[in-house]
């Protein structure tokens, strides 16, 4: 195979900045064949393949890699989806720079390979080209039942479905994808790119029933002693906001992030064809710095916010986002104010927005996270001319499940406990996602849905005596 002795990657064609801000189609245009191919030539094929273990679902990188380069595009599909049942979607939203890529060698003496793009061209290429749907396999006879269709429930399904039990996932929303497609924007993650990988699962034999609030509709309880499931995988994720605490947050004109990002993606406010409420914005400041912040942010962009400003207490150096995200923020005209920290939302005589007071901040010692603590300037404070505040500072489990299921023990957070395998407290009950760890990465959701998926299988043969 040839070896592309290349540093770097090879460039991801994008919309140019000035018109992406202005539309919802996906930044990102992804490789051609050729493309994927040169890059797929800078792998080094390395023997142990430290990039494998970077990726929590332990995706074969170097075989699917190899037959990238060999231009065995099918056959490289069939790799990644044997252990990853959500490539199209892992390849544009995984950090992969901080898993699989940052373990690359290549990425010693120069940039890794592009495994996340490599992963997204090959999805793409299969489902453009090729088309076809997965086959059920033959029924085990067994049943399980999976609350939430986000990416751990869809993983844990998946994987369940492939060992032939019958699973329907239970969601609360009008349609699939959880976070996939209420959180993350059309540009990021198109809509119809989730459909696809949902439909996948269904060509399984996994069923979907929407508008089912388990807690509310159906308990736990009844999903066993009605419905007969042998098992229940809790992936509910974590769509509580979390709010700051200071003095305006009622105003009008102040959104958590999830609310306001539902009403865009969900809800399709965005779309002129649908009457969904929404703040049209003068200026906008969104307080946080991860991946939420830099979504919320670029999509008030687009909703036609003159200026949008990012608040963050830390620098760009201890921001969680990904690199690219905030890349392509600023590239769009998102303005950062670092070293910040929101004290007061100001309002009118009407009680809507018009000020945000913040005030500078300087980096201490470590905190129990390994990032410098932000500590207070006295007398720093300055204003900000906004009408809208967009928070994204993190969310928590939602307390239904929690609250309406015996024997479910949770942590302060909220959290669900788990062992490692994903069991809880209560025999036959399994979790995973951020319903487990809190607000955390696609990725890592789907890896503990693997895991339950394995655990499950274990628990229901043992106990019918198939072990």
């Amino acid at each position: 195979m040839r070896r592309n002795p290349s540093l770097s990657k090879v460039p991801m064609p994008v919309q140019d900045p000035i018109q992406r801000a202005a539309n919802f189609d996906e930044v990102a245009l992804g490789y051609t064949a050729a493309m994927a191919v040169e890059e797929a030539s800078r792998c080094l094929d390395c023997r142990h393949a430290p990039c494998v273990a970077g990726c929590p679902v332990g995706v074969k990188i170097p075989d699917f890699i190899r037959q990238v380069a060999a231009e065995d595009f099918a056959a490289a599909f069939d790799t990644i989806t044997q252990s990853n049942s959500l490539p199209a979607i892992c390849g544009r939203v995984c950090p992969q720079e901080s898993q699989c890529e940052a373990r690359c060698v290549r990425g010693i003496k120069g940039e890794p390979v592009a495994i996340g793009r490599l992963e997204r061209f090959v999805a793409d290429h299969h489902r453009e080209t090729v088309g076809a749907r997965p086959e059920p396999v033959p029924a085990n006879g067994h049943s399980v039942a999976v609350i939430g269709a986000g990416p751990t429930g869809l993983s844990c399904a998946a994987d369940l479905a492939k060992l032939g039990y019958a699973v329907t996932i239970y969601e609360a929303f009008h349609t699939g994808g959880g976070v996939l497609v209420y959180g993350i924007p059309e540009f990021r993650l198109p809509e119809s790119i989730v459909r696809d990988e949902i439909a996948n699962l269904e060509a399984l034999g996994v069923k979907l029933e929407i508008n089912m609030v388990i807690g509310r509709i159906l308990t736990v309880d009844e999903l066993f002693d009605d419905f007969g499931y042998e098992a229940v995988y809790i992936g509910t994720g974590a769509g509580l906001p979390s709010f700051m605490g200071i003095e305006g947050e009622n105003l009008i004109g102040v959104y958590s992030a999830n609310e306001y990002l539902t009403r865009s993606n969900l809800m399709h406010a965005y779309d002129e064809r649908y009457d969904t409420p929404i703040r049209r914005s003068r200026r906008v400041a969104v307080i946080g710095g991860g991946n939420v912040a830099m979504d919320a942010a670029r999509t008030a962009l687009r909703l036609g916010a003159g200026e949008v400003t990012i608040v963050y207490r830390r620098s760009f150096k201890e921001m969680p986002a990904r690199i690219e995200e905030v890349h392509h923020a600023r590239e769009e005209g998102v303005r950062f104010e670092n070293l910040a920290a929101p004290v007061r939302i100001l309002g009118d005589d009407q009680g809507q927005v018009r000020g945000l007071v913040c005030v500078r901040m300087e980096l201490g010692e470590p905190d129990a996270s390994g990032r410098r603590r932000p500590v207070e300037i006295a007398g720093s404070d300055f204003e900000l001319d906004v009408d809208t505040v967009i928070i994204a500072i993190g969310t928590s489990p939602n307390p239904l499940i929690r609250n309406t299921t015996a024997g479910l023990e949770t942590n302060p957070r909220g959290c669900i406990v788990t062992a490692p395998d994903g069991s809880t407290s209560r025999p036959g009950v399994f979790a995973g996602g951020d319903a487990v760890t809190g607000s955390a990465t696609v990725i890592l959701a789907m890896g503990a849905g693997k895991t339950a998926a394995a655990s499950i299988d274990a628990y229901i043969r043992n106990k019918a005596g198939e072990a």
